[in-house]
């Protein structure tokens, strides 16, 4: 029966057990939480188990495939969209499926871009720790408007162009380089690599 389901999660934080166990409570699969990476040293903690959840640190080669298969694992689920981190290849061979997360919210990415901009120009993390310690002197904490200055967004996939329009909400002058530049983006200017680096304030990679 699918209740009796067993999962065993690597790499996993206070926030992925408390997620995965409220969605749990619709399927009723017995989950198994470990704080360590999947690696050669740790194999035994997926013995028996059919599925086995990974996070992006945990690099899964061909002779651990290998011995997870003999184990019993049918399936691996990766907590991320990218998969460079196990070898294909080699579970295709083996019979072993393969799932990701095929997709994640661009919003959420764009926004903490935008914060981590705005964190390092104001100096954001030092004022909070002087003013912890009841030192509120400005001596290298001063930033600059975002207003008016050139900001360059390498890669114009979903998150570089929200970005994109993030700061020209902001008044920035953007400029974009991407392999395959996007012609109906009508936000910023697309320009050569070498341009682009030698002429912004700003520079975010995506």
């Amino acid at each position: 029966m699918i209740k009796e389901m067993k999962v065993a999660f690597f790499s996993t934080q206070k926030y992925d057990r408390e997620f995965f166990l409220r969605e749990n409570d619709k399927f009723g699969f017995n989950l198994v939480f470990h704080e360590s990476h999947l690696k050669e040293e740790t194999l035994g903690l997926a013995a028996g188990f059919k599925v086995i959840c990974v996070f992006v640190n945990d690099c899964i080669t061909e002779n651990m495939l290998i011995k997870l298969k003999e184990n019993g694992t049918e399936l691996i689920a990766l907590r991320c969209a990218g998969f460079n981190n196990i070898d294909i290849k080699a579970a295709q061979r083996l019979g072993i499926k393969i799932v990701r997360v095929p997709a994640y919210s661009p919003y959420a990415v764009a926004e903490h871009t935008l914060a981590l901009i705005l964190s390092l120009n104001r100096r954001i993390h030092k004022a909070y720790n002087r003013v912890r310690e009841s030192n509120f002197c400005l001596d290298g904490l001063l930033g600059f408007d975002l207003y008016g200055k050139k900001a360059g967004i390498i890669g114009t996939g979903k998150i570089g162009k929200l970005v994109a329009k993030l700061l020209s909400s902001f008044g920035c002058e953007v400029y974009l380089y991407d392999a395959f530049p996007d012609k109906d983006f009508k936000i910023g200017t697309y320009t050569d690599l070498n341009t682009l680096l030698s002429s912004v304030d700003i520079l975010s990679l995506h």
